[in-house]
């Protein structure tokens, strides 16, 4: 069973997204730079509807477009939002910090995977920015503490996913079943079958899985 997590912007197109045949959403606000994320009340009336549909909702915790460097004021912002995504009952999250030079961000993620209290948490593409040599390490701390899935293209967002598949196979191998590998970026309803059945994964992540 193939699961489709559609990512979508706002509330608007969740029930179109579900009819159609959405197993995961994945709720964004500003798609345009990525991803950030809703507010509390696009979060709420999302977590209702996915809810009575008996569909997971992840929302996206991402306080700016722009890179994944944080300070001190805007990981407060994200530890709010992520308590905020808890107390109204949404399933997951997504969310990445990096350092300047491109590692873990460590400190900010122990905050912000402790903040997470229980929700599924996915390390989004913020994992494609670390060096290609050094994300088998991040992929071992990420399963240290107890990250659920990584999503990720496998490489820089203008390579289409075709170019991508290496990589996104040596990832899987280094990930070992230790943790989901989710790959999104250019998957669409047109290729998704292909993709996932080359990378042996049974789901994908993207805002054009599904036709609706």
């Amino acid at each position: 069973m193939l699961l489709k997590e559609v990512c979508v912007e706002n509330y608007t197109n969740i029930p179109a997204a579900i009819a159609a045949g959405a197993k995961r959403i994945e709720l964004n606000d500003n798609l345009a730079v990525g991803g950030t994320t809703v507010s509390r009340g696009v979060m709420a009336e999302a977590a209702k509807y996915t809810g009575e549909h008996h569909v997971p909702l992840v929302a996206m915790i991402r306080p700016r477009g722009g890179d994944f460097v944080y300070n001190d004021t805007e990981l407060k912002i994200m530890e709010a939002d992520l308590l905020q995504a808890q107390s109204l009952g949404v399933d997951g999250v997504a969310f990445g910090a990096l350092t300047a030079d491109h590692q873990l961000d460590e400190e900010a993620l122990e905050l912000l995977i402790g903040a997470a209290g229980g929700m599924s948490i996915t390390f989004h593409m913020a994992f494609d920015a670390i060096p290609a040599d050094q994300q088998a390490t991040a992929i071992d701390w990420l399963v240290e503490h107890d990250v659920d899935r990584i999503l990720t293209h496998g490489g820089p967002l203008d390579q289409t996913i075709d170019n991508c598949v290496p990589h996104l196979q040596t990832t899987i191998a280094q990930a070992a079943d230790r943790i989901q590998i989710l790959p999104g970026g250019g998957i669409t309803a047109a290729n998704v079958t292909t993709i996932t059945a080359t990378l042996g994964v049974n789901q994908a992540h993207g805002t054009k899985i599904i036709k609706y």
